[in-house]
């Protein structure tokens, strides 16, 4: 029997441990509305609608990038050639319509399905090979490098305007017809606005639902619905800048949609459960009959796609692809997944963290450039954010132990 003192202590544990379990999530959330504020004082432009929507379209390819590096982290692994893909498959897309006359959709599929290839490479010899991920990735950035460099014989290779729309462009209005000056919000961008609500809103009370049926801890009311407006406000105020302003970016509308795929997959299907078992514990998740070979293979496959599908994004938004295309991004992108609370022991880290990780460092060197910081202050910067990223991981597990 359950003591009327320990009832009522049990609702401050569940709270205890939630925080606990997710405390660099909300350390990440806390942080990026700090800075957010510090730059909004510091700089009148920082919360205007056009610089906003400038740092989402700066976001998207490293945020779409994170999303598959996370699965390869929390798998005990290291992708250092992402950056690399990047630049790549970029001159990839951009060859195929600039020197022979593909069509957008062509090029797309035929440059992802050449990212599906880098990481099938890749995870033969770190799966089937045993070589370990840090060398294998980082030859094959030195080769894709290479074979950059000879794709693009060191020249600059302009990509179309209808395909620089993916990087650039935004969604139109579906009924009205309006301009930032009219003050009247895009119509698109609100449908989508209120759908993305719906389905928090849908997916918070589902699992909610779930844990409650099956016995297990759920936080208590009043936090539940102080947890739904925070996130509901949080989506509203990002939305409500693009809906002002030329609507919702494409890129942003990929990310969006890679964002639930691989949320659905890490939350709902065996493959992710696998993954984050492997990265917990090799030697039990192995036991247990996972084929880790085989899962490894495709970690490696889905970080090749989505960096295929980062570098379509990367090269559209700047209008061309260059030699010297994606070198050093994989270490933003590699900072965003562990700032977004990917641990760098593997077993832990989620897509949304990962994201808003992204959107972190984004906003970090938007507001650095805003206040005409130099390039030597913006690096110094990043790289403490990113120990102390690292420092909390680590502080808070020997606190689990």
């Amino acid at each position: 029997m359950i003591s009327k003192e320990g009832a009522n202590n049990k609702p401050m544990e569940i709270i205890k441990l939630s925080l606990r379990n997710n405390i660099r999530q909300y350390t990440m959330f806390i942080a990026l509305i700090g800075i957010m504020i510090i730059f909004s004082t510091l700089s009148e432009f920082f919360l205007t609608p056009r610089n906003l929507s400038t740092l989402f379209l700066q976001t998207a390819h490293i945020a779409v990038l994170a999303c598959g590096v996370v699965l390869v982290i929390v798998a005990g692994h290291i992708d250092l050639s992402i950056g690399a893909v990047v630049g790549f498959t970029g001159a990839i897309a951009a060859l195929l319509q600039a020197h022979y006359g593909l069509g957008i959709l062509s090029a797309i599929f035929i440059t992802i399905g050449v990212g599906a290839l880098v990481g099938l490479w890749q995870g033969y010899w770190v799966a089937y090979r045993q070589v370990p991920a840090f060398i294998v990735t980082l030859a094959s950035m030195m080769i894709l490098n290479g074979l950059l460099l000879g794709v693009t014989k060191g020249e600059t290779i302009t990509t179309s305007i209808d395909f620089n729309k993916i990087g650039q462009g935004y969604l139109p209005n579906l009924f009205l017809q309006s301009t930032p000056k009219d003050m009247i919000p895009h119509d698109a961008t609100v449908i989508i606005w209120v759908l993305v609500i719906a389905a928090y809103l849908w997916m918070e009370f589902s699992n909610r639902k779930e844990r409650k049926k099956y016995g297990f801890d759920i936080l208590p009311k009043s936090l539940f619905v102080a947890k739904l407006i925070l996130v509901i406000s949080l989506i509203s105020s990002i939305f409500s800048v693009m809906a002002f302003y030329l609507g919702i970016p494409y890129s942003i509308l990929i990310l969006m949609m890679i964002g639930s795929v691989y949320t659905f997959i890490t939350n709902k299907t065996t493959f992710g459960r696998h993954v984050y078992a492997i990265g917990g514990n090799k030697e039990a998740a192995k036991l247990s009959g996972i084929n880790i070979k085989h899962r490894t293979l495709w970690i490696f496959i889905s970080s090749g796609i989505l960096g295929a599908i980062g570098g379509i994004i990367y090269t559209a938004r700047v209008g061309s692809a260059a030699a010297s295309a994606g070198v050093g991004m994989e270490l933003d992108v590699i900072a965003a997944a562990i700032i977004g609370g990917t641990s760098t022991l593997g077993g832990e880290g989620t897509i949304i963290g990962a994201i808003i990780g992204a959107l972190v460092m984004s906003t970090l060197n938007n507001g650095m450039l805003l206040l005409d910081v130099g390039t030597t202050q913006r690096l110094i910067v990043r790289g403490l954010v990113l120990l102390i990223a690292v420092w909390i991981d680590i502080s808070s597990r020997k606190k689990e132990v």
